[in-house]
C-alpha cells in the first residue's frame, strides 16, 4: 500500500491519520497525531480460531518514556509494567471497541498503541480509539466502525464546551468527560466534575456524541482513500438444534433466577444448566458442541432475566426498578486506624480505610504525563473470597486500577486544598463481598473513612450503579445494579456526587441507539438514588471529625525566609536529621521556605518547631539568652545564641573587674546568660553582655599590666591622651614671640 495521509482541522485542533508506510505486516497499522503528539496503533487478527465463549480482545498502550526525551527511572533503565495511567487508557480504548465487533468472532485480536512522540500539549489517548478503529477498518474486519473519541472540557470563565482539550486547557476546565462511540450511538463515558448539575453533563453528552460523528466522518474520509481488500472472516455459527433443544427450559430458568441470595440463585442456575447439559445433549454432542450448549445456556439466563424485568417489572431479588438494596453503615469501623467506614448494600461490602501523611508521603509518577504525582491515592482491591472463589493474588487488574480511579475522580473535588490541609492521603478500599456496585461502595465507604478521620471535606459524596434493559421500544431503568444485572443488562451507568452536582461519571453500553432521553432519565434516577443514600450514610455521621484521630499526626506549617533554609538543613542533612531523631517529628522542607511538622504527640512537635525557629531566628538588641561558650579568643568569648548565631562576649565584660586572660573566667561549654548589645547592621556581628558577671579573679591587675607591656613591646599605640605611638611624651611646643 502506498503512503496515505490525511491532515485535518476540526474544533480548532490539528490531526493527523496515516498509513502504508509503517508497521506493514500487521493486519491494519495507523499512525495518528494531533499537534505534535504521536501514536502508532496497530491491530493484528490471528490466523486460527479460538474456542472460547468470549471474545479474545486485547488492548496494549505502551508508553515510552523517550516520546517526552526521559530516560525511565528504576535500574533497569527500560519500560516495565505499565503504570495506572497506562492501564487506564488501555481500558479506555477496549471499552468502545469491543462491542463493535460482530458477535460469533472468535479470533483473538491485539491492539498496541505505542507513543512515539508526546508534545507535553496535547494528551495521547482519545485519538487512540480513532486510530485503533482505521487500523481495525484498514484489515476489514468484522468491526462496526468508524468509532472515536473526544474528550470535552468547559471552560470556567466563559462556560464553552472544548473538544480533546490541552493539558493547559484542562487546568481551566471544570469538566474532564470522555466519550467514545460511533456516529450512531455512544458506547463508553468517564467524566469527572466539580458537582456539576445533571442538565449541564447531558449538554456535554450531547455536544460530545457531535463531535464524534466529525471525527467519524473524517475517518471515513481517509479510509475511503485506501484499497482496502474485503476480507471473509469467519464468524462462528452454533448448530440451530442446540437453541431448539434449550429454548422450552425458559420457566424452569426463570424460576431458578428468583433468589434474593447471589450464591443461592448461581447454585440453582448452575444446577439447572448441567442437568439441561446432561439430558438434553448426548455426551458426544456435548465434546463437539461444549462452548455453544454453554453459550446458548447463558443466552437462556438473559432473556429470562430480562423477559421477567419487561414484563413484570420484577428483578431477580423481587425488587422494583428504582428500589435501593437494605443498607447497612458503620463509620469508625476499626480502632486505631486513622479514618475507616464499612459500607454494605445488599450483598455487597466495602471497607475503606483511611491514612494521613506527610505532602512528602505523595504518589510520584513516571509516566509521560506532565503531572509529577498527586497527594490523593485511592486504591481499589477486590480478592477472590469477595465472590466466594479461589483465586491467584498479586498485582492489581486493569479492573482494580480502573475502579480505584474511579472512586478518586469521585472524591478529588470536595477535598481540601494543601493550604487549608497539609497532608497527603491515601484510601484503601477492601471489598469483602461483591454482588454488584463494588465501586460505588467504594466511593460511599471512602466518603465515611475521610470524615470519620476529619478530613474537611467541602461535601459528602454518594454513588449509585444504574443499569438498563432495551427490548426494541421497552426501556427499564434499574437502580443500584447487582452483579447478574451488569452481566446481562444493556448498561452500567455509574454515578457519583454531592447534594449539588455530579464529581464522576462512568458508563459502559451494550445497546444500540441509546438516546440522550433514556440518559436524562437514568441521571434523573440516580439523583434520587444517591439522595437516598447520601441521606442514610449522614444519619450516621453528618460531618467530618472535629477533630483527628490520636494515632495520626499532627501538621503545623511554617514559613522561613528561603536563605534560611540551609541552616535548618545543616551540612549533608545534619542539621534536619538530629532534630528528627531528638525529638520524634517529621519534618518536610520545601523549597519556598515552608515547613512542615509532622508528630502524632503535640510535644514533640512542639519542641522541634521550636528548634527550627531558634535556627533561623535573628537576635535582637535588648534580648536575653542562656547561650553556650563555643569558642575563646584573647580578646573574648564566642557565645551561641541560636544554631546559626554566636555573639562576641568581649573581655571587659566577661566579669567584674579587670581579667587578664578569658580562660580564668570562662571554659568551653559554659553556659551563660547574656544580653544582645548590638547588632551591627552592616556586617550582622552581635555584640554581647554578660548578666551573671562574678567577681574578676585575684591578680587580674597584674595580668593588666604585663598584657599592656606586651602592648607597647610590639609597638601597638597607646591612645591615652598625652600619649605617642612610640611610647615617649609628647613635647610641649614652645611659641616665640612675634
Amino acid at each position: 500500500m502506498e503512503k496515505i495521509v490525511e491532515s485535518f482541522e476540526l474544533y480548532g485542533k490539528q490531526y493527523r491519520l496515516e498509513t502504508g508506510e509503517l508497521a506493514k505486516q500487521a493486519t491494519g497499522a495507523v499512525l495518528v497525531t494531533q499537534g505534535d503528539t504521536t501514536v502508532l496503533v496497530t491491530a493484528v487478527i490471528s490466523k486460527q480460531e479460538k474456542d472460547y465463549d468470549f471474545f479474545p480482545l486485547t488492548v496494549d498502550f505502551i508508553e515510552k518514556m523517550y516520546a517526552v526525551g526521559r530516560i525511565p527511572g528504576g535500574y533497569l533503565k527500560r519500560e516495565a509494567r505499565p503504570s495506572d495511567k497506562g492501564t487506564l487508557t488501555a481500558r479506555m480504548v477496549d471499552r468502545p471497541i469491543r462491542p463493535g465487533f460482530a458477535d460469533g468472532f472468535k479470533r483473538e485480536v491485539h491492539i498496541v498503541c505505542t507513543t512515539l512522540v508526546v508534545d507535553s500539549v496535547n494528551p495521547p489517548d482519545t485519538v487512540c480509539v480513532m486510530g485503533a478503529s482505521a487500523a481495525l477498518m484498514l484489515g476489514a474486519a468484522p468491526f462496526d466502525g468508524p468509532a472515536a473519541c473526544v474528550r470535552i472540557g468547559r471552560d470556567v470563565e466563559t462556560g464553552e464546551f472544548i473538544v480533546n482539550p490541552t493539558f493547559e486547557e484542562s487546568e481551566r476546565s471544570d469538566l474532564e468527560l470522555t466519550i467514545a462511540g460511533t456516529a450512531d450511538y455512544i458506547s463508553m463515558v468517564e467524566a469527572g466534575a466539580n458537582e456539576i448539575s445533571e442538565e449541564d453533563m447531558l449538554a456535554a453528552m450531547t455536544f460530545g456524541q457531535e463531535a464524534i460523528a466529525a471525527f467519524c466522518e473524517v475517518q471515513q474520509r481517509f479510509l475511503d482513500r485506501c484499497a482496502i481488500e474485503p476480507v471473509e472472516w469467519p464468524v462462528h455459527v452454533a448448530d440451530p438444534s442446540i437453541a431448539e433443544r434449550v429454548a422450552p427450559h425458559l420457566d424452569e430458568m426463570s424460576a431458578a433466577l428468583r433468589d434474593a441470595d447471589k450464591l443461592s440463585r448461581m447454585a440453582k442456575v448452575e444446577a439447572l444448566k448441567e442437568r439441561v447439559a446432561s439430558e438434553d445433549f448426548s455426551e458426544e454432542e456435548r465434546d463437539a458442541w461444549g462452548s455453544d450448549i454453554a453459550a446458548e445456556l447463558k443466552k437462556l439466563e438473559k432473556r429470562a432475566m430480562r423477559a421477567m424485568v419487561i414484563e413484570t417489572g420484577e428483578r431477580a431479588d423481587g425488587r422494583a426498578p428504582e428500589e435501593i438494596r437494605p443498607l447497612h453503615i458503620v463509620p469508625g469501623y476499626l480502632p486505631r486506624v486513622h479514618g475507616s467506614g464499612l459500607f454494605q448494600r445488599g450483598q455487597t461490602q466495602v471497607l475503606s480505610v483511611c491514612t494521613l501523611g506527610m505532602l512528602s508521603e505523595w504518589q510520584r509518577l513516571d509516566t509521560i504525563d506532565p503531572a509529577e504525582g498527586k497527594r490523593y491515592m485511592h486504591q481499589y482491591n477486590f480478592p477472590p473470597y469477595c465472590t466466594g472463589e479461589t483465586g491467584r493474588m498479586g498485582a492489581p487488574k486493569r479492573r482494580e486500577i480502573g475502579h480505584g480511579a474511579l472512586a478518586e475522580r469521585a472524591l478529588l473535588p470536595v477535598l481540601p486544598g494543601e493550604d487549608e490541609f497539609p497532608y497527603a492521603i491515601r484510601v484503601v478500599s477492601e471489598v469483602l463481598e461483591s454482588n454488584g456496585s463494588s465501586s460505588m461502595a467504594s466511593t460511599c465507604g471512602s466518603t465515611l473513612a475521610l470524615m470519620d478521620a476529619g478530613v474537611p471535606i467541602s461535601s459528602p459524596v454518594s454513588g449509585i450503579a444504574m443499569g438498563l434493559i432495551k427490548e426494541g421500544d421497552d426501556v427499564v431503568i434499574l437502580s443500584d445494579i447487582q452483579g447478574i444485572e451488569d452481566f446481562l443488562g444493556d448498561m452500567d451507568f455509574k454515578v457519583c456526587g454531592t447534594e449539588k452536582g455530579i464529581t464522576a461519571l462512568q458508563m459502559d453500553n451494550k445497546a444500540r441507539g441509546l438516546s440522550v432521553d433514556i440518559l436524562a432519565r437514568a441521571l434523573r434516577q440516580a439523583r434520587e438514588g444517591r439522595a437516598h443514600i447520601l441521606d442514610a450514610m449522614l444519619q450516621t455521621i453528618d460531618a467530618p471529625r472535629p477533630e483527628l484521630s490520636q494515632f495520626a499526626p499532627r501538621i503545623e506549617t511554617i514559613v522561613i525566609p528561603v536563605d534560611k533554609i540551609r541552616d535548618v538543613i545543616g551540612s549533608g542533612g545534619k542539621v534536619v536529621r538530629g532534630i528528627q531523631e531528638e525529638t520524634g517529628a517529621h519534618i518536610d522542607i520545601q523549597e519556598d521556605g515552608t515547613i512542615h511538622i509532622a508528630a502524632v504527640e503535640g510535644p514533640a512537635g512542639e519542641a522541634a518547631k521550636a528548634m527550627i525557629l531558634s535556627i533561623v531566628k535573628e537576635p535582637e538588641a535588648g534580648e536575653i539568652y542562656d547561650g553556650e561558650v563555643v569558642g575563646i579568643k584573647d580578646f573574648g568569648a564566642f557565645v551561641k545564641l541560636t544554631a546559626a548565631k554566636d555573639g562576641l562576649l568581649h573581655i571587659s565584660r566577661v566579669a567584674n573587674g579587670r581579667v587578664g586572660k578569658v580562660e580564668d573566667v570562662l571554659s568551653l561549654g559554659d553556659v551563660v546568660k547574656v544580653k544582645v548589645l548590638e547588632v551591627d547592621p552592616a556586617t550582622g556581628k552581635i555584640s554581647l553582655d554578660r548578666l551573671d558577671k562574678p567577681e574578676a579573679p585575684a591578680g587580674g591587675d597584674d595580668a593588666g599590666r604585663a598584657e599592656r607591656k606586651m602592648r607597647e613591646d610590639r609597638g601597638e599605640r597607646d591612645n591615652r591622651p598625652g600619649r605617642s605611638g612610640r611610647g615617649g611624651r609628647t613635647p610641649r611646643r614652645r611659641h616665640e614671640a612675634q
